[in-house]
């Protein structure tokens, strides 16, 4: 983190775990993450959105990416069956079966307010999940989501945001390796 500049955090978020931040990133008011986060250049987390799971869970968005407030990213959560105790304070010896696997944001892909995303869910590149809506499982790229349970609804086309990524990319300003090729 050292290295990356124009990061903005505010003083009322809270990170559990020290986050990986590219450059070029805004955290807002109210923003809690308890998971291993690594957080791409070119990243807005808008006020109240809660990344939760505890330490052995992850957070990863690649670059260009926005989630709205208020959203609620699940990456680690007790499985609520017959295994066990549940809750954050119950000793791990007598703890039930717990789900925990990352969610991967790809580049350019976006949560919208209210939405809550699931243990190993994966956007890929330029996914919408639209406002209020509830995703698990690996999404289609460039597709907008929507519901609950969210469902493909439509396509977008890419052509436009690449372009203007490669205008981005090629600032004087702006020397953050978001290589396209990667």
């Amino acid at each position: 983190m050292s290295n990356s500049k124009d990061i903005f955090i505010h003083k009322d978020a809270e990170f559990k775990i020290q986050p990986t931040l590219g450059n070029h990133i805004a955290i807002d008011k109210g923003v809690y993450c308890t998971v291993n986060a690594n957080i791409g250049s070119y990243t807005h987390i808008s006020p109240y959105v809660t990344i939760i799971g505890g330490p052995k869970s992850s957070f990863s968005c690649e670059g260009i990416n926005n989630i709205m407030a208020g959203a609620r990213l699940i990456c680690g959560s007790d499985r609520f069956d017959d295994s066990g105790l549940f809750g954050a304070l119950i000793p791990e010896e007598l703890k039930g079966r717990q789900i925990i696997k990352p969610i991967i944001m790809k580049r350019f892909s976006n949560i919208g307010t209210n939405s809550i995303i699931l243990p190993g869910s994966i956007l890929e590149e330029g996914v919408l999940i639209a406002a209020g809506s509830l995703f698990y499982g690996t999404s289609k790229p460039w597709t907008v989501y929507k519901g609950n349970p969210a469902i493909a609804i439509k396509t977008i086309d890419s052509a436009k945001a690449r372009e203007n990524f490669k205008i981005l990319e090629n600032k004087d300003f702006n020397k953050t390796n978001l290589n396209m090729d990667q």
